[in-house]
């Protein structure tokens, strides 16, 4: 089977915004409210090799690199999101056999997942939440597993189910995992139950796994005693990066809605776009949605070059792409007004709060925002308070958009980063290349900014060891961690724009720095804790980039893909 593209899925599914379309925003709005899974939708995907597309090809799979797998998740994600859970929630499960399971346990998994057929993920209980070292499911040392998981993805369906337990007293080594083949469950040993149902991304399936006496067979314990939960937050690495591509396919269904309405709206002889304050909430809508293009897309093409970063990388970008597509679907929802909260009547209706509350339910699906910074807060001193060399070559792979990845090998992800993320040791270098090249003419204002990153990014150790001193504000740290993601994305889009010279990033010409400006803008702002807006100017460039893309009908991203319909240019008077 030949590679499925972007623009090929897109063709395949067809306009979404073609009311008739089994794939589109309406017949997504319509499950929403019946909370009905999208099995019909999942299927399609099938049929065309969707699901393949995180499979390794040993598996049999059709996994090529991450960043082509997140734009082709994103783009199937922006008719409805329920079709990520739906098709790809095994990755989890995947990604834990390959770091430790044995052949055939890695046999079992790829013949049920090439079948479209799914393995869950028993992680995390009700009881505990993201305190995973409190988890009280056990496995007996006679092989006897008791106790319940919770928010277990596709749970009700799986075929087979990875699961954690406690196998000893206490410490991240007290956990082990087991591989257990359900379709011989013993009877009367597991019960299926619903979850809680949610707010948003309503009808995916979640499900409570409750074991009682179940007796786990030989062969079923993956890896060694001791070794589960660090399998299992190492795989969650991976996990983000498509659940970042779960919010950019929100994100960009959010924005296009505001930007169809605001063209599409007068007030008076003046296009609501053009009018200044509409204008500039969406010029803070475009940014962020920039920013976490840069995030995201960068991330996913890093795991490849420096895995060993992304107990890091991965769960920083995670935070940018989660708080943009926060604040973007909240300025969408300033400028359409009225029409964000309509359920009939309007073209579109019911699409916006239906997004509204998925990115909600992604923003936590994998970790809570606290969890989330937490997890790698206490790593990022190591980032950021000694020298580390600059690898030239690993930036030159990562952001060079035409540059050939390594493959993705899962073996050398680690627990914890060890001062080998090359984005801030490249970055002085980088800012200075990108100052010098800007500092005259139109581009002034940039450079400036690129500058700030600088200082910014320069500064990060003093914050750490303040953060760690006695007297620090408890939060101090967290805090410490969450400006980090800000700042690390922002020395991303330096680096991207430095290393495309030649290419038409976001639609623009190439090395047209207004796009940067506008990145640049938007993460310092937040990073700093201050509303966007106070850098309205700066964002604007955003702004009419998305415009071009969206009246040419391209996905908003550094490389733009072709959708399927033509982009709604239809004047309301």
């Amino acid at each position: 089977m030949s590679a499925l593209t972007a623009e090929a899925l897109e063709e395949l599914l067809g306009d979404p915004a073609d009311d008739a379309n089994p794939y589109g925003f309406a017949a997504a709005v319509g499950r929403d409210e019946r909370e009905e899974f999208p099995a019909a939708f999942c299927a399609e995907l099938a049929r065309a090799g969707f699901h393949l597309n995180y499979l390794p090809k040993e598996w049999g799979g059709a996994f090529e690199s991450f960043d082509r797998s997140l734009t082709l998740v994103r783009s199937a994600a922006r008719r409805d999101v329920n079709i990520m859970p739906g098709t790809m929630f095994s990755i989890i499960a995947a990604t834990c056999l390959q770091l430790h399971g044995s052949v055939e346990q890695q046999q079992l998994a790829a013949e049920i997942l090439r079948g479209g057929g799914a393995v869950g993920f028993a992680l995390t209980e009700a009881a505990h939440g993201s305190d995973l070292l409190a988890n009280e499911v056990s496995l007996s040392p006679d092989g006897v597993l008791d106790g319940e998981k919770w928010m277990v993805g596709l749970g009700l369906r799986c075929e087979a189910v990875y699961v954690v337990a406690r196998t000893g007293a206490r410490g991240p080594g007290a956990f082990s995992a087991v591989l257990l083949d359900l379709r011989g469950a013993p009877e009367g040993q597991l019960e299926r139950l619903p979850a809680a149902a949610t707010n948003g991304m309503r009808g995916i399936d979640l499900a409570r796994l409750r074991f009682t006496g179940f007796a786990v067979p030989e062969g079923a314990r993956v890896g060694r005693e001791g070794e589960g939960l660090e399998a299992a937050v190492k795989a969650q690495q991976a996990v983000r990066l498509m659940s970042m591509a779960g919010s950019l396919g929100i994100a960009d269904s959010a924005v296009r809605l505001a930007l169809d309405f605001a063209v599409g709206r007068k007030v008076g002889r003046a296009q609501l776009a053009a009018s200044p304050w509409p204008r500039r909430e969406l010029s803070v809508a475009a940014a962020a949605l920039l920013a976490a293009d840069v995030a995201a897309l960068t991330a996913a093409r890093g795991v490849h070059v420096v895995p060993e970063a992304f107990s890091v990388w991965a769960l920083s970008a995670k935070h940018v792409v989660a708080e943009a597509s926060d604040e973007l679907i909240r300025r969408a929802g300033a400028v359409l007004a009225t029409r964000s909260v309509l359920r009939e009547g309007e073209r579109g209706a019911g699409l916006f709060q239906k997004l509204q509350r998925d990115s909600a339910v992604v923003r936590v699906i994998d970790a809570s925002t606290l969890a989330n910074l937490k997890s790698y807060a206490g790593q990022v001193p190591t980032l950021t308070e000694g020298p580390a060399p600059a690898d030239p070559a690993a930036l030159a792979s990562v952001f060079g958009l035409g540059a050939e990845l390594p493959a993705y090998e899962p073996a050398r992800l680690d627990m914890f980063a060890r001062g080998v993320d090359p984005v801030l040791t490249g970055l002085p270098e980088a800012a200075a290349a990108v100052s010098g090249a800007l500092a005259d003419g139109e581009d002034a204002g940039v450079a400036a900014l690129v500058a700030e990153l600088a200082e910014g990014v320069a500064g990060l150790g003093d914050l750490t060891r303040a953060a760690r001193g006695p007297g620090a504000d408890p939060n101090a740290l967290v805090d410490a961690a969450e400006r980090y993601a800000w700042l690390h994305a922002a020395a991303c889009a330096v680096h991207l724009w430095r290393a495309n010279p030649d290419r038409a990033l976001y639609g623009t010409e190439p090395g047209s720095a207004g796009w940067l400006g506008a990145v640049l803008g938007y993460l310092l702002a937040r990073a700093d804790g201050t509303d966007p807006r106070r850098r309205g100017a700066l964002l604007e460039p955003a702004l009419d980039a998305a415009l071009a893309l969206r009246e040419s009908g391209r996905l908003f991203t550094a490389l733009p893909v072709r959708l399927a319909g033509a982009p709604n240019r239809q004047e309301e008077s």
